[in-house]
C-alpha cells in the first residue's frame, strides 16, 4: 500500500489507526518464532542444505534476480542447484508441480518460470515447502535448495538466511502488517547471515547489489539489441512488478525516452487488451518477468530488458565458500 512509504498527514494518521491491528500481528509472530525455536511446533529438515532468500517487506525487493545470481554461481562452481517456490498466483491443477522453461505461467507463476528460464534448474512449485523438497529430491540429485521467499516460513528449517532490501523503499514507515510494510520487526536483521541492499548503500548495508541492463530482446523474434539503440525515438514502459518506478527510472538512467509508462500490480496476469491504449508505432519495454506472461500474444513493437545482479563484494565469495563447505560436510556425514 502506498501510505507504507508516504509521510503525509494522511499517512501517518492512518499508520496510527492500524497500529492496534500491527501490534497484535506483531505479537502473533513472535509467539509464532518462539513456538517453533522450542520445538513445540514441529519443523521440517531437509537432507541437503537449505538457503533461505526473502525480504522482511512486502513486495519487490529484487529477490529473483538474488536467486538466479546464487544459483548461476554454485553452477559454475559444480554444485547441482534445486529451486523452490511457494509458486504466488500458479494455477496449477496439482502441486508439487515441476518447473520447466516452456510452461504456461499461468500454470507456473512468473517467478518460478523465469527462474527456470534462466538458471536451467530443476524448479519446483507448492504451497508445502517440504513437499517440493521431497519431490525435487526424487526427482533431482540436488546438493543443495534454493528457497526463493519463505523467511517467514519456520515450518521448514534453514541453513542460511539471505535478506534483499530495496534501498531506496528500505522498511517504508517501520510498522508491521497492516500499519506498515514489514512481515517481520527490522531487529530480525541481526539473525540473518547476509543482507543485499538493492540499489544503494544503506544504514543496514553489507553488500550492493546492482542489476546491470545489457541489451533488449524482441518478445517475438528473439533479436537482441543494444539499449542505446532507442536512445533517439520516444517510448513505452510497462511493469508489473513490486516496484515499478525502479524499471521506469532504470530506463530513463539509460537516456531513454520514455513518453508513456504503465505501473501494473505485481504478479499481474496479462492480455492483450490492457496493451490496446498504448501508441502501436511506439517500441513498448516491460521487464523480463512480465515478458514471461507476454511470451503467447506478443505484437511486433514488444521488447524486454533482461538484467544482471552484479555482486562483488566480499561478502558474496565469503558466503559461497561458507555454503559450499556446507554442502560438502552434509554430503560426508550422510555417507558416513
Amino acid at each position: 500500500m502506498n501510505f507504507w512509504y508516504q509521510s503525509d498527514l494522511f499517512a501517518k494518521a492512518l499508520k496510527w489507526l492500524l497500529s492496534p491491528f500491527a501490534l497484535l500481528f506483531l505479537l502473533i509472530i513472535r509467539l509464532r518464532s518462539w513456538l517453533y525455536q522450542r520445538g513445540i511446533l514441529s519443523s521440517y529438515k531437509a537432507p541437503v542444505p537449505v538457503v533461505i532468500v526473502g525480504n522482511l517487506s512486502v513486495g519487490g525487493n529484487g529477490k529473483t534476480p538474488v536467486v538466479i545470481w546464487l544459483v548461476q554461481q554454485l553452477q559454475q562452481q559444480g554444485i547441482q542447484v534445486g529451486v523452490i517456490s511457494r509458486g504466488y498466483g500458479s494455477k496449477a491443477k496439482g502441486y508439487p508441480r515441476l518447473v520447466t522453461s516452456q510452461d504456461d505461467p499461468v500454470e507456473t507463476g512468473d517467478e518460478p518460470l523465469l527462474i527456470a528460464k534462466r538458471t536451467n534448474a530443476p524448479v519446483c512449485i507448492s504451497p508445502n515447502r517440504q513437499q517440493a523438497i521431497a519431490h525435487l529430491l526424487a526427482h533431482f540429485p540436488c546438493q543443495v535448495i534454493i528457497s526463493d521467499d519463505g523467511l517467514q516460513h519456520y515450518k521448514l528449517q534453514r541453513d542460511k538466511e539471505i535478506v534483499v532490501l530495496d534501498a531506496q523503499r528500505q522498511f517504508g514507515n517501520g510498522f508491521v502488517l497492516p500499519a506498515g510494510a514489514l512481515r517481520e520487526p527490522i531487529s530480525r536483521l541481526k539473525n540473518v547471515d547476509w543482507i543485499i541492499n538493492n540499489g544503494a548503500p544503506t544504514s543496514f548495508s553489507q553488500t550492493v547489489m546492482t542489476l546491470i541492463p545489457h541489451f533488449a530482446i524482441h518478445l517475438q523474434t528473439g533479436e537482441k539489441r543494444p539499449l542505446r539503440d532507442f536512445t533517439e525515438q520516444p517510448i513505452t514502459a510497462i511493469a508489473g512488478i513490486g516496484n515499478p518506478q525502479r524499471f521506469f527510472t532504470m530506463l530513463q538512467t539509460l537516456s531513454m525516452n520514455v513518453v508513456t509508462s504503465q505501473a501494473f500490480q505485481d504478479h499481474q496476469a496479462y492480455h492483450l487488451a490492457l496493451f490496446e491504449k498504448f501508441d502501436q508505432n511506439q517500441p513498448l519495454f516491460m521487464t523480463e518477468k512480465d515478458a514471461v506472461k507476454c511470451q503467447n500474444f506478443a505484437q511486433p513493437n514488444w521488447w524486454y530488458v533482461p538484467v544482471e545482479a552484479e555482486i562483488t563484494s566480499p561478502q558474496s565469495k565469503q558466503f559461497i565458500s561458507e555454503l559450499i563447505q556446507e554442502i560438502k560436510t552434509r554430503e560426508k556425514k550422510t555417507a558416513l
